[in-house]
């Protein structure tokens, strides 16, 4: 029988216990708010309650690893339970589970505890394992501490919007127009330059140069992980603008009888130092009016520039 091996860490969080919970079980605000998260999916429900969840991760800041995992959420006892499905060698099993017990007036203690085993019993692969537990869950810790403990004053600075654009024509040429960014250089006027690396069919980073109709100039780096079996592509700043402590989102097309409706979603988080960089006296009020009117503005010209091409592609394929 294998030896199982446990790492658990431990952090008091001044935040209700519920907050806490939300906060972890929510796989869009876990993406927003800790740094190394790139996206997570909620693939299949069971009848039971659990649920099959798909996350993608950074892994050294160049690449992404994913990994499924069945997931039970107890709300009213306060638990997360996670067990990862098929965890690649030289993992055997592997578990992880959140548990936020009530400490104090309005603060929660916070415990996570892995669980794993290795195939043959490798002390090396444990030793490894282990030590990167030691490293990341610490940071989870904190990252949950943060944003409990600021939520308050967090939620309002957070802005999430979709914008949906028709476009006559079909569902893979418009797919392929936002999959190429490489070729929006020459496709898009307001990115100048673009540099992309694709090491991992479907995994993308880049740094992109961007000027906004204000007329100000932006570099950002980027991951990006395309889906193109839902019709997908997600994507996470890595390096921000000054004006943001977060920005994530998505592409994502539905056929229709009539062509493709493509949305374009952002969600970004206002960085409080930040403000002065639009004016002395802004508020977080005015900068969420300014992200919604350049962020809109931007990813509804790509959108304007997928549909140009999608559909003159439709148009010579009838001709």
């Amino acid at each position: 029988m294998s030896t199982t091996h446990t790492v658990r860490h431990n952090a008091i969080v001044q935040a209700p216990a519920e907050l806490c919970f939300d906060l972890t079980a929510d796989l869009a605000a876990w993406v927003q708010h800790f740094g190394p998260a790139v996206h997570g999916e909620i693939v299949e429900r069971d009848s039971d309650g659990a649920e099959l969840v798909r996350r993608w991760a950074l892994t050294g800041g160049t690449g992404v690893h994913s990994w499924d995992a069945r997931r039970r959420l107890d709300r009213a006892g306060l638990r997360i339970a996670l067990e990862q499905v098929a965890p690649p060698a030289p993992l055997a099993s592997a578990t992880a589970t959140w548990t936020f017990t009530p400490h104090g007036e309005g603060a929660t203690a916070v415990e996570l505890v892995h669980t794993f085993s290795t195939a043959g019993d490798d002390p090396g692969a444990a030793a490894r394992i282990t030590a990167e537990h030691e490293e990341r869950a610490p940071a989870q810790l904190e990252s949950l501490r943060e944003s409990a403990e600021q939520w308050d004053d967090l939620e309002p600075r957070v802005i999430s919007f979709e914008d949906p654009l028709f476009i006559g024509g079909r569902l893979e040429d418009v797919y392929e127009f936002l999959y190429a960014a490489d070729k929006w250089p020459e496709r898009v006027p307001h990115v100048t330059k673009l540099d992309m690396t694709e090491e991992v069919p479907g995994v993308q980073f880049f740094d992109m140069h961007t000027h906004t109709p204000d007329g100000s100039e932006h570099t950002t780096r980027s991951v990006r992980v395309c889906l193109p079996e839902i019709n997908k592509i997600i994507y996470k700043q890595i390096n921000l603008p000054a004006l943001l402590d977060g920005h994530t989102g998505h592409w994502v097309f539905e056929e229709t009888p009539e062509g493709v409706i493509a949305r374009a979603r952002h969600t970004a988080t206002i960085k409080p130092s930040a403000l002065h960089l639009l004016g002395e006296g802004t508020t977080v009020a005015d900068a969420r009016a300014y992200l919604r009117r350049v962020l809109s503005t931007n990813s509804l010209q790509t959108l304007r520039y997928a549909q140009q091409f999608a559909e003159e592609r439709l148009r010579a394929a009838r001709a």
